[in-house]
């Protein structure tokens, strides 16, 4: 697997220095791949200004695009819009009905003073003629895509019962350049990849983002000082902490408890790659596995209480579970070849995972709610790292493209799939953030 590769690679790393701090990043190109005709169709009406200056960000169109690629709503194209209230007395509900829509959405945006826009929205089930929705935001221009995201979370949550996720954030690394010229980059951006902010930049690997649970630090593996090294980094403020530099082998693999106060990680000083725990303010380590395999990618159950990792020690690389305080480990993936790389769900149901057959790598998701299903969402045949939304709505994955290295966001189903990729260099290893505060 190309995830235990890297862990054998990386005393192979040399030294160089590190260029880090805020700055704008190169944006990923967009576009969504697939659809689904038997989806939830809405409407989103293009929001009115009332003869305003255009604005830097269309409101509608995020929200379009947002629940286009949730898979669970299928939006009117916008030019199959004939009409455009801005208020719920101006709908002609006929009109929708004939369109097929079976919800509705309208707002308008005004100038609230100082600096400040009023954005307001309503949603309306057409078939019930019934207002289900009508919020307000007041947002200077440069935050309308986080409000567009917001107006999304708050309809797709009200129709579906679920919470949404699309202002969120997520973050990767960028490889640009060639051989001793490649510059690798840590970003964080929105969740549908827009507003690209620089985190960490080195001359050599980064690896291995991680959120804490509130979204305000990263945990990552960096190879500046010659060897591989955790650290965790403040997001906002840019101040950075090395909390794992063991000289002898491998540091790598960090993985936050749902507290924030520990990481799981995998280091090999000891002699073979091992899972241990590593409380961050006492800096104490605890030891979990002993064995003569390749034990590594660590990652916590949602309530704190057991830990999954990848491990080889039956032979070929398979997903394991034990206690978070150590000993046995009880294997839990048993199709296809191996499988490595584990994500799991807000509710600890759905474990993500790279499935290996032959040469082909695929995300594929086991429903322990249905007694460890089985499902690809992915087509190969390299993906990798798979990143849950913290809906479980949809995932993050990375995938090869001939030489290049691409994001894709993909809906739980796997029907559609939205496709990151940057212009000029690689993109890879994902993590899709928590939700951020409201």
């Amino acid at each position: 697997m190309r995830k235990l590769s890297s862990a054998f690679a990386i005393v192979l790393l040399a030294v160089s220095a590190l260029i880090a701090g805020p700055a704008a990043a190169q944006s990923l190109n967009v576009d969504i791949v697939g659809g689904l005709k038997t989806a939830t169709p809405i409407a989103v009406v293009p929001f009115d200004q009332g003869g305003g200056a255009p604005l830097p960000t269309d409101v509608a169109d995020v929200i379009r695009n947002d629940f286009n690629r949730s898979g669970k709503f299928r939006s009117l194209a916008k030019s199959e819009i004939v009409e455009t209230p801005s208020k719920g007395s101006d709908i002609k509900f006929p009109t929708w009905r004939l369109l097929k829509q079976d919800f509705l959405t309208i707002g308008r945006i005004s100038d609230a003073g100082g600096g400040m826009l009023r954005v307001e929205y309503e949603l309306w089930d057409v078939n019930r003629q019934q207002s289900l929705l009508a919020q307000a935001f007041t947002a200077p221009a440069g935050d309308l895509r986080g409000v567009a995201h917001q107006i999304a979370d708050q309809i797709y949550e009200k129709i579906t019962g679920v919470r949404g996720a699309f202002w969120t954030r997520i973050a990767y690394i960028t490889a640009v350049g060639l051989g001793n010229n490649t510059t690798y980059s840590l970003i964080v951006a929105d969740s549908d990849g827009y507003n690209p902010q620089v985190v960490a930049r080195s001359r050599e690997s980064l690896l291995s983002p991680s959120w804490s649970p509130d979204g305000k630090k990263i945990a990552y593996v960096s190879f500046e000082s010659g060897n591989s090294a955790i650290y965790v980094q403040d997001i906002t403020t840019g101040s950075r902490q090395l909390v794992s530099a063991k000289p002898k082998g491998i540091n790598g693999a960090p993985a936050w408890s749902p507290d924030g106060s520990k990481l799981a990680i995998a280091l090999s000083y000891v002699g073979n790659p091992e899972i241990f725990v590593l409380d961050l303010a006492s800096r104490q380590e605890t030891r979990l596995t002993t064995n003569l395999s390749i034990d590594t990618e660590p990652v916590w159950s949602p309530d704190g209480q057991s830990i999954y990792f990848t491990s080889d020690r039956s032979g070929r690389p398979q997903i394991y579970e034990m206690s978070a305080s150590g000993g046995a480990a009880n294997r839990i993936s048993f199709q296809g070849q191996n499988n490595a790389n584990a994500s799991v769900s807000f509710d600890g149901k759905q474990i993500a995972m790279v499935q290996g057959n032959g040469n082909v790598y695929r995300i594929v998701i086991m429903d322990r709610s249905l007694g460890g299903q089985v499902r690809p969402i992915s087509p190969g045949p390299i993906d990798e790292s798979p990143s849950f939304a913290p809906n479980a709505s949809m995932l993050l994955y990375a995938a090869t493209e001939g030489r290049r290295g691409v994001l894709y966001a993909v809906s739980a189903d796997g029907l559609v799939r939205q496709r990151l990729l940057l212009s000029d260099g690689d993109v890879r290893e994902p993590a899709w953030g928590p939700y951020r505060q409201r």
